[in-house]
C-alpha cells in the first residue's frame, strides 16, 4: 500500500495526461505474464511470439518484475498528451546516475545477476532500452495506437467531467475498487509500501489500456504520477458490426448509424474517423447532420469540439438494437 498525502498545494494541481511509453511498457507485461488480463487474452497469444521475435531481452528483464520497474523508461509527459518520439527522446537525456539508481532498484529482491550487465555502462544501458522501447512500440503498439488512444482519450473526458461533479476524491476514488481517501490521504493498493507528500508538481494521472493495476511513479525527479487501467479497454477488440443487419442503418444510413452507435461516450470528428476509418470530411458532414436532429449534442474542450449522444440519440440506438 502506498500512501499520497495530498497537502493543499498538491491537491490543486492534479491533471489528465496520456503516455505512449506507458502503454508499450504494460504490454510488455501483459505478455510475459499469461492469464493476468482475460480481456486482452487472444491479443496477448497472437503477440507473445512477436515480442520473442524483437529480441529485447534486456527490456523484459527489467519491466517484468512484480514490484518495481524504472520510471525513466516512461517519462511522465508533460502535456495532455505527448509524441513517442518525445517520449523516447527524454529516456535517451536520462543521467547516467539515475539510471544506474533505477535500475538498482528493479534489481532489489531478484536474482542479481539477471541486471546486473546492465549497470556495467548505464549509458549504454540506457541508449539499449531506449532503442528497444522504440522496436516495441513500432510493432506492438503503433499498429493500435488509434484505437488505443481512442480508449485513453474517452477515458480523460470522463474522468474530467468527474472533477466538475465530484471533485478529486470521486476521481481518484474511481480509478480503482482499491483506492481509498482517508482525511487528507490516498491509499493506494500496490505491491510496495511507502509515502509520498505531494509538493507543487501535484499529482500526474496516466491512464492505460494495458494495465493490470494501480502504478504509482514516486522516484525523484520524475513527478508522482499514478498509472491507473482505463474505462473502455474491451473495446479495443470489438469488431464493427455487420451493417447490412442493422436496422439502424435502414433509418439513418450505415455511416451515420456507425456514428451514432460509437457516440455513447465523448468523441472529436478526428477521433471518431481515425475509429470508423472514414475520412474526416465525411464524418464532419454526418455530425452535422445528426446534430442538427437532435441526436447529438456538442461541447467544445480546448479546441476541439467533442460530439456524444443526446438523450434522443440514446433512446433511437436503444430501440434499433
Amino acid at each position: 500500500m502506498i500512501e499520497i498525502q495530498l497537502g493543499e498545494v498538491g491537491a490543486h494541481r492534479v491533471r489528465l495526461a496520456i503516455s505512449p511509453l506507458e502503454e508499450v511498457l504494460n504490454a510488455i507485461r501483459l505478455l510475459t505474464r499469461p492469464g493476468r488480463s482475460p480481456v486482452h487474452a487472444r491479443w496477448a497469444v497472437a503477440n507473445r511470439p512477436t515480442l520473442t521475435c524483437l529480441d529485447v531481452p534486456e527490456l523484459v528483464a527489467l519491466v517484468k518484475g512484480d514490484r518495481y520497474f524504472p520510471d525513466f523508461l516512461s517519462p511522465p509527459p508533460t502535456d495532455a498528451w505527448t509524441a513517442v518520439e518525445d517520449q523516447l527522446e527524454a529516456v535517451t537525456r536520462t543521467p547516467a546516475e539515475q539510471v544506474s539508481l533505477e535500475v538498482t532498484m528493479s534489481a532489489a529482491g531478484r536474482d542479481e545477476s539477471e541486471l546486473a550487465e546492465l549497470l556495467v555502462d548505464p549509458d549504454k544501458t540506457r541508449d539499449l532500452l531506449a532503442e528497444q522501447l522504440g522496436r516495441c512500440w513500432d510493432v506492438l503498439i503503433r499498429p493500435l495506437w488509434p484505437r488505443i488512444k481512442d480508449v485513453l482519450d474517452t477515458d480523460v473526458h470522463y474522468r474530467t467531467r468527474q472533477f466538475g461533479s465530484g471533485g478529486i476524491a470521486k476521481v481518484l476514488t474511481g480509478l480503482h475498487p482499491g483506492v481509498m481517501i482517508e482525511g487528507g490521504r490516498i491509499l493506494m493498493p500496490t505491491f510496495n509500501s511507502a509515502r509520498l507528500d505531494l509538493d507543487d508538481r501535484g499529482l500526474l494521472l496516466v491512464p492505460s489500456s494495458f494495465a493490470g493495476g494501480i502504478g504509482v511513479m514516486m522516484t525523484p525527479p520524475w513527478q508522482p504520477s499514478v498509472v491507473y487501467p482505463a474505462r473502455g479497454v474491451a473495446t479495443l477488440w470489438e469488431d464493427v458490426p455487420a451493417l447490412d443487419s442493422d436496422p439502424l442503418a435502414g433509418v439513418v444510413g450505415r455511416t451515420k448509424a456507425r456514428v451514432l452507435r460509437a457516440l455513447a461516450d465523448p468523441a472529436s470528428t478526428t477521433t471518431l474517423a481515425q475509429r470508423l476509418g472514414v475520412a474526416p470530411s465525411t464524418i464532419s458532414e454526418h455530425v452535422k447532420a445528426l446534430a442538427a436532429a437532435g441526436l447529438l449534442s456538442a461541447r467544445r474542450s480546448g479546441r476541439s469540439v467533442h460530439y456524444r449522444r443526446s438523450a434522443l440519440g440514446d433512446e433511437l440506438v436503444a430501440s434499433a438494437s
